[in-house]
């Protein structure tokens, strides 16, 4: 063979040798993991050598945690109302705006009060010169009198006595012959006459007195009005719609602001006809809602008295006590616990890791850490409930952190 084509062939061995080392490579062993390329990473104390990390762990255990029903449905708020301005006028203030604090009594919003106190000194003048006509002072509180001690009353009482005293004298006459018959006639006439004015005069005092009366009224209602003017929360809440701005003039019955009583909240949920005869008023609720890993606790209070026939379904309400991560109209889930006595396997919370949507605990063997597949049924704050996975009496490791399968740990106390 000639000496160009055994250069050739050797150069090509060469290159051949180069990529199947290289193919070698990419085909090794070692890139084989359960963990994604994010935690290929060396880790200290890692595989079969090196320093053993110390963990605390905790054992898989039963616990009373009670049967439940699980449901979902609707949080909402304790009381809405719609706060509107009682009088007419022009809106003076608005102290609130959306997601405003308020408190019960508070003040949030006030028209313009010129007019209505005008209204109210016009009252007052009114009643001052009713309590005059009666013969009372016209400061004060005190409308009660004697019809008898008025100026009017008496005058005509004293008209009505001298035409009794005149009638009785010419009586005497006519009796002793004196005068004639008809002066007793005359006499009589007008002491009927002065009986009557008397009557009149009375009733003027009555009449005088109801008026009286109606003139109290009048400023209190005065009074009120100018009360109305301003807007008070009827409740702790806070401000879910601001209705009307300052300049405008608004109507009777007019919507100023919205607010919205979030502590406790009412859970609205539907429990299916299979689980109804379980669900009873008072027992307690555990809600979780999305994007929130707290748990909120409860009771029910209520409970629909039907079934409802379109979908079969029980309705129910809950107080939910809200410290203020939770808002109205979340959707949510709760787990109503039907029976306190029922239990479960759990584990400690801070013992489960989710990765990738994948539930896992770490498992201590022969002085290794061993990652385990669980599934997860209910949840606390404290522990969480494991349907399949592990046994109960295995140690599990809490808060693994990035503790990996096959490393080395040390138990603690």
């Amino acid at each position: 063979m000639s000496s160009p084509v055994r250069i050739l062939l050797k150069n090509f061995a060469q290159r051949s040798s180069v990529a199947a080392f290289a193919l070698m490579l990419l085909a090794s062993p070692a890139c084989k993991s359960e963990y994604p390329a994010s935690g290929q990473q060396k880790v200290p104390g890692a595989g079969g050598g090196g320093e053993a990390r110390p963990v605390k762990v905790a054992h898989v255990e039963q616990m009373p945690v009670g049967a439940s029903v699980n449901v979902t449905g609707t949080l909402a708020a304790q009381d809405v109302a719609t706060l509107s301005i009682k009088v007419p006028g022009r809106l003076s203030t608005v102290t609130v705006d959306l997601g405003s604090v308020v408190r019960r009594g508070q003040t949030v919003a006030q028209v313009e009060q010129q007019d209505y106190k005008l209204r109210v000194q016009q009252a007052e003048a009114a009643l001052q010169q009713a309590r005059a006509r009666l013969g009372l002072q016209p400061q004060g509180d005190d409308d009660t009198f004697d019809p008898e001690v008025t100026g009017t009353v008496r005058q005509a009482r004293a008209v009505l006595e001298e035409a009794r005293q005149n009638r009785e004298r010419v009586r005497a006459l006519v009796e002793s012959g004196v005068v004639a018959r008809a002066e007793y006639e005359a006499a009589d006439a007008s002491f009927k006459v002065a009986q009557g004015k008397y009557q009149d005069a009375v009733e003027e005092i009555r009449n005088r007195q109801a008026l009286l009366a109606q003139r109290r009224t009048e400023l209190s209602l005065a009074r009120q009005a100018l009360a109305d003017t301003v807007v008070v929360a009827p409740f702790d809440g806070l401000v879910q719609e601001k209705r009307a701005s300052v300049g405008e003039y608004l109507g009777a019955a007019a919507p100023v602001v919205t607010i919205v009583r979030v502590n406790p909240l009412r859970f609205r949920g539907e429990v299916p006809e299979r689980d109804a005869a379980t669900v009873r008023a008072g027992q307690p609720v555990r809600v979780t809602v999305e994007g929130d890993r707290g748990l909120y606790s409860g009771r029910i209070v209520r409970l629909s008295p039907t079934i409802n026939q379109e979908n079969r379904v029980l309705v129910v309400e809950a107080e939910i006590a809200n410290p203020g991560g939770l808002r109205p109209g979340g959707f949510a889930r709760a787990e109503i616990v039907t029976n306190s006595g029922d239990v479960a396997v759990t584990v400690p919370a801070n013992a489960v890791v989710t990765f990738a949507g994948i539930e896992k605990v770490i498992t201590v063997e022969n002085g290794k850490a061993k990652e385990k597949p669980i599934t997860t049924g209910r949840r606390a704050e404290t522990w969480t409930e494991i349907l399949s996975g592990i046994n109960v009496g295995e140690a599990v490791v809490l808060d693994p952190g990035n503790l990996q399968s096959g490393q080395p740990v040390n138990v603690v106390e």
